[in-house]
């Protein structure tokens, strides 16, 4: 899964799978914790995120919406710049 980001101990990815599907979403990892986090809306899929860094990632993610998106449709990755 590639990394796209690193900051204050977030670990944002994203993969494509035969079976996984829309909605478009990232990977946060922040300790033992993981969260998918929908591209669109920030919202979370999947799994748990502490407050904090679940709404340092929604922050991130919104900041980098447009190139999440193209990155999801044409699974060209590229590294994109932290949180500051």
């Amino acid at each position: 899964m590639p990394v796209l980001s690193r900051f204050y101990g977030i670990v944002i990815r994203m993969y494509f799978q035969q079976a996984e599907h829309s909605p478009p979403h990232i990977h946060a990892l922040y300790g033992e914790e993981m969260a998918a986090i929908i591209i669109r809306t920030g919202e979370v899929l999947e799994g748990h995120l502490p407050p904090k860094a679940l709404a340092m990632v929604q922050e991130w993610t919104g900041m980098h919406k447009d190139d999440l998106l193209q990155m999801w449709q044409t699974q060209a990755f590229k590294k994109l710049p932290p949180l500051e």
